[in-house]
């Protein structure tokens, strides 16, 4: 396995916190490397026969893991939607019952909540908060069918932010790996991403991804490109030395290769990844 986890991954996702409470947080990914090969310049984007769960199926599966008094709390919020008819008046109890929902960590559930609430509501921030709890569930879903189901549910989250604030390149971002890592849509995400780079030419995040996308379809000099630009305004940065690595690799540049990963260790500074840097370099030298 590549020592890649003791690294931040800040391009695809993590960014709940900055998304909901302002926060600028960025945790790493729990799905590493998850995204389809592909980029922009001769490749298609990755279309997938796979269909995606249904929102019945995955609340009928999550009320069976529920204890009786949980059921009981669902029902009551139930009951208190069902006796309201002024749509703006919902959005509130929605939002409680996404609560109860998430209280006994039945995550997809609450997020369809949430999100219902967001939408009455026409909520950017809401949102933004429903549509990246759909990515972090997307980016740790075992089933590709409820994978593809959370991906949709999050790229309707984002696109309706992004029609009341289509400048926020953070949900663009989180909008982009929604198409990439979990609808197979890649063409769409990194159309995104390029946007994104044509109006800010050095922004980070996007050159990121972009160059971890370039790895994935073999376009290794595109990719050294990306890297170089995040190091020439953050000459420390970890995720970007490991990837810029990584494409001379890919080049057959193995001695810069090396130098890059030595760079990263002193950086780094952890014993653990020291040592699996110097077995990951030692099975290609």
């Amino acid at each position: 396995m590549r020592p890649i986890h003791y690294i931040s991954i800040a391009a695809a996702a993590g960014l709940l916190a900055f998304l909901y409470f302002g926060v600028n947080t960025t945790p790493p990914s729990k799905k590493k490397d998850a995204v389809a090969a592909g980029m922009a310049g001769g490749m298609s984007s990755t279309h997938t026969a796979m269909q995606p769960a249904s929102f019945d199926s995955i609340e009928n599966a999550a009320k069976k893991a529920l204890p009786d008094h949980a059921t009981g709390e669902i029902a009551v919020v139930e009951k208190e939607l069902a006796g309201i008819e002024d749509s703006v008046k919902m959005a509130p109890v929605y939002w409680k019952l996404g609560k109860v929902w998430q209280e006994h960590k039945q995550f997809p559930v609450a997020a369809y909540y949430y999100a219902k609430s967001a939408k009455l509501e026409n909520s950017e921030k809401n949102l933004n908060f429903a549509g990246q709890l759909f990515l972090d569930l997307m980016q740790r879903s075992s089933s590709p069918s409820v994978t593809m189901w959370e991906a949709q549910q999050s790229i309707a989250c984002f696109q309706r932010s992004m029609e009341l604030n289509p400048k926020n390149d953070t949900v663009k971002m989180a909008l982009a790996a929604a198409y990439i890592e979990g609808a197979g849509e890649t063409m769409q995400g990194v159309q995104l991403l390029l946007g994104i780079t044509r109006e800010k030419p050095d922004n980070i995040p996007a050159n990121l991804m972009l160059g971890r996308l370039a790895i994935q379809s073999g376009q290794f000099d595109k990719a050294v490109g990306r890297f170089e630009t995040v190091l020439k305004q953050e000459a420390n940065n970890t995720e970007a030395l490991y990837f810029l690595a990584e494409a001379y690799k890919g080049k057959g540049d193995k001695q810069k290769a090396i130098e890059l990963f030595e760079k990263c260790k002193k950086i780094v500074n952890n014993p653990e990844f020291d040592k699996e840097i110097d077995n990951y370099i030692n099975s290609f030298k």
